[in-house]
């Protein structure tokens, strides 16, 4: 499949309730941490990044992960894994992409806008949130 027949879409996760002075990123293309950031009052950490849509919907870019034919995901590395060598938790959370509903990724891809995704980043125990955690909500900017 050509990039011509793929749209650029702006993507944002959001994570709220981070763990207070725990490093946060994106996992970048070659797996390291992108644009870590550490929440030191509680406040919301946001990232930002592209990806392409195929018809099918089909999901590629740099923070784009595949598990079998359909699942798409994009990773958010916690603690060492987020480039803090001092930081007790090594973990990563994993955010579903191929799960946007239809008419949002439509709606998306027809008027330019950005698809935001937010997030817990903290666990029920009040540890860093890690495995797969689902959006608490979705909206296009």
């Amino acid at each position: 499949m050509g990039r011509a027949e793929q749209t650029v879409l702006p993507m944002r996760i959001v994570i709220d309730q981070p763990v207070v002075g725990v490093a946060y990123s994106l996992q970048g293309k070659d797996g390291h941490p992108l644009d870590p950031q550490i929440s030191r009052a509680g406040e919301a950490l946001a990232f930002d990044f592209a990806i392409r849509v195929a018809p099918g919907p089909k999901y590629f870019g740099d923070q784009v992960r595949r598990e079998g034919a359909e699942r798409r995901f994009v990773y958010i590395r916690v603690g060492q894994m987020a480039g803090d060598p001092d930081s007790p938790w090594t973990r990563r959370i994993k955010i579903d992409i191929h799960d946007i509903e239809p008419a949002l990724l439509d709606r998306a891809i027809a008027e330019g806008g950005m698809i935001e995704t937010r997030i817990i980043g903290t666990g029920r125990d009040g540890t860093p949130a890690c495995a797969t955690v689902r959006p608490i909500g979705r909206r296009l900017l």
